[in-house]
């Protein structure tokens, strides 16, 4: 069985390395890759999804259906549907998130990539992506997998996480740091 993911702990990690080696067996890793940073983006950018997983109110049946209807409307590989049916059916939607992040962990991993997560005021362009990209590979001295979120607060720059490194260039940052020097004069 795959080794846990770092940073991801009990149920979710053991779904995701079931779900790699699964994937791994039937030659559909960047397949169920796709349909995973799919359903991230997803839960990142819904509300309303984030509810429905996280909901303790809806029934096993309730859940299963909601989900059948997401991975249908989709159009997931077959082995992401019957996973997402499994973690309905045993009641670990919630857990979801983890075990996206367990199981892209594990990919990068096997690849001898590093995981970059970047947060920016507003979603990068493909450029953007790959000039960025570019240039962590360059430092890193790795191949790089770049996983993106968006957070408005941040008002501009980035915020770029690998591994126990962080680099903070983000306007509000910046802004605060000012501030704190300002208060420092007088």
């Amino acid at each position: 069985m795959a080794a846990e993911a770092e940073g991801v702990s009990g149920v979710a990690a053991r779904y995701a390395a079931a779900l790699y080696d699964l994937a791994d067996e039937q030659s559909a890793l960047d397949a169920v890759a796709a349909d995973l940073k799919g359903l991230n983006d997803l839960v990142a950018d819904s509300d309303d999804f984030r509810r429905f997983i996280k909901s303790p109110v809806m029934s096993r049946t309730d859940q299963g259906k909601g989900i059948a209807a997401i991975a249908d409307r989709a159009k997931l590989n077959p082995l992401t549907r019957k996973f997402l049916g499994l973690v309905a059916a045993n009641r670990r939607l919630f857990a979801l998130p983890g075990m996206i992040s367990g199981f892209l962990a594990i990919l990068a991993k096997r690849r001898g990539e590093v995981t970059a997560e970047v947060t920016s005021a507003a979603a990068l362009s493909e450029a953007q992506a790959a000039s960025l990209v570019a240039s962590l590979k360059q430092t890193v001295g790795r191949a790089v997998a770049l996983t993106s979120k968006v957070d408005p607060s941040i008002l501009g720059g980035l915020i770029v996480k690998v591994g126990s490194r962080m680099v903070d260039s983000s306007l509000k940052s910046k802004l605060q740091r000012l501030k704190l020097v300002m208060k420092g004069v007088g």
